[in-house]
C-alpha cells in the first residue's frame, strides 16, 4: 500500500499522534512564554519603569532607576540566573520550595538595601511607600513558605496591576490581562495548585491596594 502512496495503518496511527499532540504542544509553548514574559524579575522592572518615569522628572526618575538597577535588580538577576547555572536553584522560578529557603534570606536584605539607596535619594513618598510595601510581600512570602509555595508570578503580576492601573487605566487594563492569563499560565504548567496561586494573588491585590491606593 506503501508503494501506492497510502500509508500503511501503523503510519497513519503515527501520523494522527502527532497531529494530537500538535495543539497540546503549542498551548504549552505559549504557557510558557506568558510565564516568562510575566516572570516577577521583568514584570517589576517594566511596572517600575513606567511609574518612576511617569511620576518623576526625568533627572529624578534616571537617577532613581539607575539606584534600582545596581542595588536590586542586577544583584536578583544574577542570584536567579546565576543560581540556575550553578546548580543552586533548579530554575529561575525557584519552584522547589525547600530551595526558597534559601532564596529569601539573599533577596530580603538586598530589597532592604534598595530602600536605603532611595530614602538617601528623597524619593517620593509614593515610591517609598512601594518599596516598603513590596519588602513587606517578601517577608511575608518567605513566612508563608513554611507551610505553602505561594505563587510570586501571581502575587507581583497583580501587584503590580493594581499600582499601574492607579497610574494609567490603559497600562493597567494591559497588566491585568497579562496577570490573568499568567493565573491560568502557571496553573496549566502545573507550577502551582489553585491554593498557592490565590494566596498569590490575594496578597498581590492587598499590596497593590496599599501601595497605590492606601490615603
Amino acid at each position: 500500500m506503501e508503494k501506492l502512496g497510502i500509508p500503511s495503518f501503523k503510519n497513519r496511527t503515527r501520523l494522527m499522534s502527532n497531529l494530537s499532540k500538535s495543539p497540546v504542544k503549542s498551548v504549552t509553548r505559549f504557557a510558557r512564554a506568558i510565564s516568562w514574559m510575566a516572570h516577577p524579575l521583568v514584570f517589576v522592572t517594566v511596572s517600575v519603569g513606567i511609574v518612576v518615569v511617569s511620576q518623576l522628572t526625568r533627572r529624578d526618575a534616571l537617577s532613581i532607576l539607575l539606584v534600582l538597577f545596581v542595588s536590586v535588580i542586577l544583584p536578583t538577576a544574577l542570584l536567579l540566573f546565576g543560581g540556575v547555572r550553578s546548580g543552586h536553584w533548579s530554575d529561575a522560578d525557584i519552584s522547589v520550595r525547600m530551595e526558597r529557603k534559601r532564596f529569601y534570606p539573599v533577596i530580603i536584605p538586598l530589597l532592604a538595601i534598595g530602600i536605603v539607596a532611595l530614602w538617601s535619594l528623597r524619593a517620593s513618598n509614593f515610591v517609598l511607600r512601594g518599596a516598603l510595601v513590596t519588602f513587606a510581600l517578601f517577608i511575608l512570602a518567605a513566612i508563608a513558605n513554611f507551610r505553602i509555595k505561594l505563587s510570586l508570578h501571581a502575587l507581583f503580576a497583580f501587584y503590580c496591576s493594581v499600582i499601574l492601573f492607579r497610574i494609567n487605566p490603559l497600562f493597567g487594563g494591559i497588566a491585568f490581562a497579562l496577570a490573568i492569563t499568567l493565573f491560568w499560565s502557571r496553573l496549566y504548567l502545573r507550577r502551582h495548585d489553585v491554593a498557592e496561586m490565590l494566596l498569590g494573588t490575594l496578597l498581590g491585590f492587598g499590596g497593590g491596594m496599599v501601595a497605590a491606593w492606601w490615603p
